[in-house]
């Protein structure tokens, strides 16, 4: 079984998908940009603004779900520059301080809209 998910706290990057999909055990998490929950735009032409951005939106999707960061298991991070990784590791490391979930980190094209980065993770109910 499983539940279409979405909070009203972060901007929902489409309407044609949830925020989340939530199961039995696991929620997956569509991939979720920097952008500033109050003006719905993105949060800064800064990477790392993004990156710490995209985060916390996750971090209150997964709190609004019952669930949060702590229980995520794994992070995909798709960035549209390759030589950021200096400054996601920076910003990964101030939200998993400790037990960091599994990560990939693939190079993607250009999103619209000046987003940099979007990330999708899936994570323990």
């Amino acid at each position: 079984m499983k539940n279409n998910f979405n909070t009203q706290k972060v901007a929902r990057m489409s309407t044609f998908f949830p925020q989340a999909v939530i199961t039995d055990k696991f929620i997956f998490l569509s991939g979720t940009a920097g952008i500033d929950p109050v003006s719905g735009q993105v949060a800064s032409d800064s990477f790392e603004d993004q990156a710490r951005q995209a985060f916390a939106n996750i971090k209150t999707i997964l709190e609004e779900a019952g669930s949060g960061l702590d229980k995520i298991i794994k992070t995909t991070i798709f960035m549209v520059t390759g030589n950021d990784f200096s400054i996601i590791n920076k910003v990964y490391g101030e939200f998993f301080p400790e037990n960091a979930p599994a990560r990939s980190t693939p190079q993607v094209m250009p999103f619209p809209a000046g987003i940099l980065i979007s990330v999708e993770c899936i994570a323990l109910v």
